[in-house]
Formats: C-alpha cells, structure tokens, sequence
C-alpha cells in the first residue's frame, strides 16, 4: 500500500508500477516493478511542502498533457494563476486528471512491466535524469524535467513536427508556474565539442535495455517514437534556452 506524500509522488510516481533507486552514478539504476494493492492520496500530506516541492508535481501534469491530453493543457493553461497561488481546488484538480491519465496509460498501453522499449511517459526524462545527475540533485526531478521537457518541444519544433505556437504555449506556461528552463550543467563539457548532457541519450538507451527511443511531439497532445536524436539540434535547443533564460533574468538593481 502506497501513500505518496508529495504533489509529484500523487500525481504521478505513486500510481505506477515501477520502485527505483539511484546507484553507481546513475538515475534509477535498480529497483523492482511491482503493483501496489492501494495507493491512498491525501491532500492533507502536501501542507507542510515548501514551494519548491508543492510545485514540482505541476511539470509531470505538463508532461502527460502534452503527449496524451491536449484539453488537460489548455486547462491547466487556464489554471496556472490559481496553480501558482496553490489554491487548493486547482492542485487537487491537477493531481487527479494526471495520476488518471498515467493509470490509464499504465492498464491499456499494453506494456506495463516495460519488457519493450516504448515509455512515452518518459516524455523529457532522458535529458532531465543526467541533468539531475551532472548538478548533483541540485537541479531537482520536477526542475530537470521541466528543463528535459522544453528542450525535446524546441527540439521537436525545429524538426519540424511541432508548431511554433505549441511550444511557445508549452515554454510559457512553464515559465508562468515558476519553472527555470536553463542549468548552467547543460553545457558542462570534456572538449569542446562534447557535452557531458549528450551522454544521457546512451545511458536512456540502456536504461531501456535495447533501442533507443526517445518521445517527442508531433503536436499538442500528441507524442510520437523517434529513434535517433541528432546532437546538432539539441545543442540548439539548449543555446536557445541559454538565450532565453538571459533575456528572462531580472535587471541589476543598484
């Protein structure tokens, strides 16, 4: 019996199947799949959650919108004042709708146990498990996949698969929910021309145990299995949110 006590665990961790831990250096590297017989969300647990927790779960509702539920965007979208405020109502609406939609995901996607290599609910975590890693979890799950999730929508954008107007919508309400969209580990490097992020597609393929594939969007609601990434474009989308991130800093009060 689970009894999730953060926004993202209720949302979203808490009703899966999967129990992981981090070892040698790497992002959930052992752990079991088993099925809880109850999981109990109780409001009452996120109280004491200090801002930075009690927003995190806000991103995997994001998530599971962008590749399943394109309604559940927009209404979040409408939400986001009352998310930000942490109003009671909005926070219970969102956690409901996203554990329903990974449950679902879960009971009819036809691969519970994970045996193939399709997670689409990992929408954005390849980048953001070696982000986590490279800051040594200064970068938290919730603010690396906010970071994982903006860099496959810029990169699903400048492959042309995804509109302007989606992504922007995406970054935006992000932002709006108080979601930092650059870490200066993203462009940690060994030479030049390597960035250690880059590494994160290997380790995901092997966290997969077999081909790589990585979720990306084809549009607003709609994620769709590629099996190549090309370092070229995520390095772009990663200077673009450097770009952003600057042009979003607050002027120098003196």
């Amino acid at each position: 019996m689970r009894i999730p006590t953060t926004t993202l665990s209720q949302a979203d961790s808490g009703v899966g199947v999967k129990n992981g831990l981090n070892a040698f250096g790497q992002k959930n590297f052992m752990g079991t799949f088993t099925p809880p017989f109850a999981v109990i969300n109780d409001f009452k647990l996120l109280a004491t959650l200090a801002p930075r927790e009690r927003r995190a779960g806000f991103v995997e509702a994001i998530k599971v919108a962008c590749i399943r539920d394109a309604a559940f965007f927009d209404e979040i979208e409408a939400a986001a004042d009352r998310l930000v405020a942490f109003e009671p109502a909005a926070i219970r609406r969102i956690i409901h709708r996203c554990a329903e939609l990974h449950l679902d995901h879960i009971a009819t996607g036809g691969d519970p146990f994970e045996y193939g290599s399709a997670r689409p609910l990992d929408f954005g975590h390849w980048a953001a498990h070696k982000l986590e890693m490279l800051s040594r979890f200064r970068v938290s799950h919730g603010e690396a996949v906010a970071i994982g999730i903006a860099m496959d929508v810029l990169y699903s954008r400048n492959l042309g698969w995804l509109d302007a107007r989606s992504a922007d919508r995406i970054l935006n309400l992000l932002e709006q929910l108080g979601f930092t969209l650059f870490a200066t580990e993203l462009l940690n490097d060994v030479m030049c021309d390597h960035f250690h992020i880059l590494e994160g597609l290997e380790e995901f393929r092997l966290h997969l145990g077999g081909q790589l594939t990585v979720t990306l969007l084809r549009g607003l609601g709609h994620g769709e299995e590629t099996h190549e990434m090309r370092p070229d474009l995520i390095l772009s989308a990663i200077q673009e949110l450097r770009a952003r991130a600057v042009k979003n800093e607050p002027p120098d009060s003196y």
